[in-house]
């Protein structure tokens, strides 16, 4: 028999329920007041009282009002018919829902019931299997996915029935399994998992290494992210972390991609909905929405279901992961459900730790952020969940405790700079204060040596060497003077100047230059050094810089031409003509 309870106190969205039986951390409950019925969730038990968070507003609630425990945690519903939705965070299909504003204790059924899919069979009868083993396949918005054996199964099953290829609704019983104790498990397309929990149905999770491909000049030459790596990107307002979101979504060698918008405001959440269906899938020239998901959260939904909703798309996410699938995952922003936890913590009347953010804010990042990786599964195929991440720091401050503790774990650091958006050198990653952990794997090494070349790495990190001996001597001459440094010191000043110009910097808007491959962003990097690499004479600072300022424009105008066209050649001809003259 279910537990049931009592509401005995209400602080804003945290309800204190006594109860009349057991009840567990996580368990999912259900208040009714005033004819609705609110979902909650249980955050902590001490005696005879439940302490819930409430995922809709408690306006109106009253003590005395009847709870009911359901004896399960929040899940989330996975199967076939997800993909191009738009979900809250608690993973109700918004296009369900009537009228312009959400009602509360108004919730959807994800998926669709009446659709059928065309399935065809992988496993045969008196096969062997475990759990989230792959029983057969269905296609949805050109997709293969996979239908599995359930994910909570326990031991082995043998396959004792299977239905022959056909159409099938999701809550057909598809096949039959017999389990070890000899009982027999119907399987449908539909699966439930807890959010909370990580799905560890793999065999191994190696250390990442190939390279995911984001077209974003910045992000593949300087600071790799690789597949089934993490990253993240602070910034102020106003500095482009959306729009460089947004365009490693579009490019990025991914199958799914998985939009989190982790309590943004509701403008920005329309954008995502206005924008993405209309954004055309430069792999495969269709809509990219097809292969996407949106979770929308936005601020003024109520804290709980704002913590909730990054941890329903990374259960999505692994879901498809089991499928051999590669996920890119995009959290915009982890800074606002660190504050929902915050919210939570001080509700809840917890020790603050600093900022008043929980004392095991660290320990939450670093768990949620471990969900993602490369894995080998139990058949021998890999899947992968790339997860970025953005991190709004008040006044731009990188040194307060959601950053610092992000950069703990995340793998990539793209911190972008209100100066370099301020002076329009778009995207404004700072080069000198990101990283990327990856470039310092030998794994990846070995990689990029493969597909690259063997000097790529060495000729990266001198770029690097030259942008931030390029900084210092901006420094120099802005307190000295032109005059007061050698003509020597301009020159490598500008070198620099080169590297930010012609690499870093980039037309998001531009059809050409909107997404550059390895090959040229290879052919890119070997011309930029040859041009650093150059000993160069000059008489005074003033040569110098009209000497480098012409040499930029035709590198510019170089990366506008396609790649390897007449004028893309005879651009590179005349920069190799200039940089001739002057040695």
């Amino acid at each position: 028999m279910a537990t049931r309870g009592t509401v005995i106190g209400v602080i804003s969205n945290i309800v204190t329920i006594q109860v009349d039986g057991p009840v567990a951390q996580n368990e999912i409950c259900y208040i009714t007041t005033g004819g609705d019925r609110l979902m909650a969730e249980v955050i902590k038990v001490v005696g005879r009282n439940a302490y819930v968070q409430v995922f809709e507003s408690t306006r109106g609630m009253k003590v005395g009002a009847e709870a009911e425990f359901t004896g399960h945690m929040l899940e989330v519903t996975l199967g076939p018919g997800m993909l191009s939705k738009n979900y809250d965070g608690l993973q109700n299909d918004l296009d369900k829902m009537e009228g312009v504003f959400l009602r509360r204790g108004q919730y959807t059924y994800p998926l669709d019931k009446d659709k059928k899919w065309h399935f065809k069979p992988i496993a045969k009868p008196g096969d062997k299997v475990g759990a989230s083993a792959w029983l057969g396949e269905v296609e949805e918005n050109y997709q293969p996915l996979k239908i599995m054996a359930p994910i909570a199964m326990e031991g082995m099953a043998t396959v004792k029935s299977i239905v022959p290829e056909g159409d099938y609704l999701c809550e057909d019983t598809i096949a039959v399994l017999t389990g070890e104790d000899g009982e027999d498990i119907a399987v449908t397309m539909v699966q439930k998992w807890p959010v909370k929990v990580a799905m560890t149905n793999y065999k191994e999770k190696p250390r990442p290494f190939k390279l995911l491909e984001t077209g974003v000049r910045t992000i593949d030459t300087m600071n790799p992210i690789v597949e089934g790596g993490t990253g993240f990107i602070p910034g102020p307002f106003g500095t482009g972390k959306t729009v460089l979101q947004h365009a490693i979504s579009k490019q990025a060698e991914a199958d799914i991609v998985i939009i989190a918008a982790c309590g943004e405001r509701a403008n920005e959440v329309v954008e995502i909905f206005t924008e993405f269906p209309e954004l055309v899938d430069p792999h495969t020239g269709r809509k990219l929405m097809e292969r996407t998901i949106i979770i929308a959260n936005t601020s003024n939904m109520p804290v709980a279901a704002r913590e909730a909703s990054v941890y329903t798309a990374m259960t999505i996410a692994e879901f498809y992961r089991s499928m051999g699938l590669r996920v890119l995952l995009m959290a915009d922003s982890t800074s606002r459900w660190a504050q929902a936890l915050r919210e939570m913590s001080n509700r809840m009347e917890e020790l603050p730790g600093p900022d008043a953010f929980p004392m095991d804010l660290s320990a939450i990042i670093s768990n949620f952020y471990g969900r993602a990786g490369y894995v080998y599964l139990n058949n021998g195929e890999v899947g992968s969940i790339t997860f970025i991440g953005t991190v709004s720091p008040a006044g731009g401050n990188l040194k307060e405790p959601v950053t610092e503790n992000t950069k703990k774990v995340a793998r990539c650091f793209y911190a972008l700079e209100q100066d370099r958006a301020d002076k329009k050198r778009y995207p404004a990653v700072n080069p000198i204060d990101s990283y990327s952990k990856y470039i310092e794997y030998p794994e990846f090494e070995e990689y990029i040596s493969k597909r690259i070349n063997g000097e790529w790495t060495a000729k990266v990190n001198e770029l690097k060497t030259r942008l931030l001996r390029g900084k210092e001597i901006a420094e120099q001459i802005n307190i000295l003077g032109d005059d007061g440094v050698p003509v020597e010191y301009h020159v490598i000043f500008w070198k620099s100047e080169v590297i930010d110009y012609v690499i870093l910097q980039q037309d998001a808007f531009d059809e050409v230059d909107a997404v550059t491959p390895m090959e040229r962003q290879e052919d890119i990097l070997n011309l930029v050094v040859d041009i650093c690499r150059a000993e160069y004479k000059f008489d005074g600072f003033l040569e110098v810089m009209d000497y480098f300022k012409k040499l930029i424009n035709l590198c510019k105008q170089m990366n506008y031409a396609e790649f390897k066209s007449e004028k893309f050649e005879d651009y590179k001809r005349q920069i190799r003509e200039m940089v001739a003259e002057r040695q």
